[in-house]
C-alpha cells in the first residue's frame, strides 16, 4: 500500500469511529481536496479508491482534468467564485459548495449545459462575520436558497462554511454548532437539504459529531502542499 492508501484508509476509519462514538446516523462522504497536486497524485488516491476530488482553481482544475479523462472522477468546486470562470465551472463540475452570491447563481444556471444533470450546489455561509472570507449571513440565507430553487440548472442540497481554524474543541464545536443551526432553520422553512459540508483536516471529527455529510480533506491526505 502506498502512503496515500493508508492515510486514506487512516481517514475513513476515523470518520467510521466517529459516528459510532456518537450515535451519528447520516452519510459521511470524503471529499479530496486536491489543490496544488499533480494529476499523478489523484491518480495514486483515485487507485486507492476514493473518487470525489475538489478543486480551488478552476484553471489548474481544467488541466488536471484534461490529463485524467479516463478516470470516473466526481469533481466538486469548493474555491471562491469569479464572475468570468461561471461558465467553466457550470461545464465542468458536478458540484459547486462555494455560491454566496445571486448573481453567480444565477450566471451558473444559465450556462450549466442542457444535457448535462442540474448543477449541485451549496450556498456558503459565513457565521463568524470573517470579512476575509465569502459567504453569505444567516440572515440572508433564505432569499438566496428561495431563489436558487427557482432556477431549473441548479439543484439546492445544503450549506457549506470554512470556520476560523483553531484547535479548541469546544471553539470548534461551537462553530460548527452555529452552521448546523441555520441548516436546520432552512429545513423548517420548508427547503429540502441533506448536505453539510463542513470539516477539514484539522477539525473533521468535530465536524462530523456536528453533522458534517462532507468532510473537506487536503494536508490529511496529500501531506503538506507544494505551492511551488
Amino acid at each position: 500500500m502506498t502512503i496515500i492508501s493508508n492515510r486514506l484508509q487512516d481517514i475513513l476509519a476515523t470518520i467510521d469511529a466517529v459516528k459510532t462514538a456518537h450515535n451519528a446516523a447520516q452519510n459521511v462522504q470524503l471529499l479530496a481536496v486536491s489543490k496544488a497536486q499533480p494529476a499523478s497524485v489523484i491518480r495514486e488516491a483515485y487507485t486507492a479508491g476514493q473518487h470525489k476530488f475538489a478543486e480551488n482553481y478552476v484553471q489548474e482544475a481544467l488541466e488536471k482534468q484534461i490529463e485524467l479523462t479516463d478516470l470516473d472522477i466526481e469533481w466538486h468546486f469548493i474555491g471562491p467564485i469569479q464572475s468570468n470562470k461561471t461558465q467553466l465551472i457550470a461545464q465542468h463540475f458536478s458540484w459547486v459548495h462555494s455560491i454566496d452570491r445571486l448573481k453567480i447563481a444565477q450566471r451558473l444556471s444559465d450556462t450549466r449545459p442542457a444535457g448535462l444533470a442540474p448543477l449541485q450546489v451549496c450556498i456558503q455561509v459565513n457565521t463568524s462575520k470573517e470579512e476575509s472570507k465569502g459567504g453569505v449571513a444567516p440572515d440572508e440565507l433564505a432569499e438566496l436558497a428561495t431563489a436558487i430553487n427557482k432556477m431549473p440548472y441548479l439543484k439546492l442540497r445544503g450549506l457549506m462554511a470554512i470556520p476560523a481554524p483553531t484547535e479548541d474543541l469546544m471553539l470548534q464545536r461551537m462553530q460548527f454548532k452555529k452552521v448546523r443551526e441555520c441548516y436546520d432553520a432552512l429545513i423548517a422553512q420548508g427547503f429540502e437539504l441533506d448536505t453539510l459540508s463542513i470539516g477539514m483536516s484539522g477539525d473533521y471529527p468535530t465536524a462530523i459529531e456536528q453533522g458534517a455529510t462532507f468532510v473537506r480533506i487536503g494536508t490529511a491526505l496529500f501531506g503538506a502542499r507544494n505551492y511551488t
